[in-house]
């Protein structure tokens, strides 16, 4: 844990084979990470942008474009497993995520056989599969953490989503050889880019609504009382030079949560970061912002809806890209 008296955990929202080798080693000797995430995005600019990926690929001619990818992401996923293990045999988290395909959203069957193919394959205990916060994804992060695999509910950006991937995990555990650990993936960030050029001129604060409804989100899941299930929050990097780097980290730092954030997010924080419980934050003082957001006209479901749609592209259109190249 970085912080052990709040079971705050943090970790490195990224992946590169090279990186596995040198500084993501030095993070968790100096204990500021305890652990690891990855998205298609993140491996789209890693293996597109790497040199350090062209021998294993030139020995891959003749395999399809997806069977290509999965070698190399499963390689570096393995790396990092086996780098987190000390960590994870502590019982101090140790976990590194890989996303099934994306396109496979809405498909419950096709993300339940991927996932448990991709666990089998790693062959890691301390891996989290990834699955998207959809319909299908619901009953796929059931099953697969049913059968004690652990998971990593992705996409997350309304409190709907979250307490439903909450129901899921909750049967799932009850099913369970084993309870899984499994973690509720809530975007940040993402919201007040969308937001805050709506409230330019209304004297509302800004960089404030990502983080109410982050906060809103933590406190319905910490009510349902899962086993084994922490809040993580993700899309904690800053665009917005106003704001110091760790922001987010700082603004949604609670008992029980994760945070994932890239490189420089994390090494701001543990600079400089507050590193003081700021969570949970009361829902009265919550609604009091989302009401000036109505007050004002901004329609926040659509904006949260639009965000989990162009979520759910912008991954898509990674993994397209990654396979394209390949």
């Amino acid at each position: 844990m970085y912080l052990q008296d709040l079971k705050f955990s943090l970790w490195a929202d990224f992946i590169e084979r090279d990186y596995l080798d040198k500084e993501f080693r030095e993070l968790i000797e100096k204990k500021i990470i305890n652990g690891a995430t990855s998205n298609p995005a993140i491996f789209k600019s890693a293996i597109l942008t790497s040199p350090a990926y062209k021998e294993q690929l030139a020995t891959l001619k003749g395999s399809t474009p997806k069977e290509k990818y999965e070698a190399v992401a499963i390689y570096d996923i393995q790396k990092a497993a086996d780098i987190l293990k000390p960590l994870y045999e502590a019982g101090d988290d140790g976990y590194v995520s890989i996303e099934v395909d994306p396109f496979l959203c809405d498909d419950a069957e096709g993300t339940i056989a991927e996932g448990k193919r991709l666990f089998q394959a790693i062959g890691r205990e301390n891996v989290m599969i990834k699955v998207p916060a959809t319909a299908a994804g619901y009953v796929a992060m059931e099953t697969l953490s049913g059968l004690g695999i652990p998971v990593n509910a992705t996409l997350i950006f309304s409190k709907e989503q979250a307490l439903a991937c909450a129901q899921a995990f909750g049967a799932g555990a009850k099913k369970a050889p084993k309870v899984a650990d499994t973690v509720i993936s809530v975007f940040v960030s993402r919201i007040d880019r969308a937001i805050d050029p709506l409230i330019k001129d209304a004297g509302i604060v800004p960089a404030l609504s990502g983080i109410y409804n982050s906060a809103s989100i933590y406190n319905a899941i910490e009510a349902m009382q899962v086993p084994r299930c922490r809040t993580l929050f993700a899309s904690t990097g800053v665009k917005d030079d106003s704001l110091s780097a760790h922001y987010y980290v700082d603004g949604l730092l609670g008992y029980n949560t994760v945070n994932t954030a890239p490189i420089d997010t994390i090494k701001a924080f543990d600079a400089n970061g507050k590193k003081l419980k700021v969570l949970p934050i009361a829902e009265e003082e919550i609604a009091e912002h989302f009401a000036k957001l109505q007050q004002h006209g901004i329609d926040f479901d659509a904006v949260v809806a639009k965000q989990i749609s162009d979520g759910l592209e912008a991954f898509k259109d990674a993994f397209t890209e990654i396979l394209e190249a390949l």
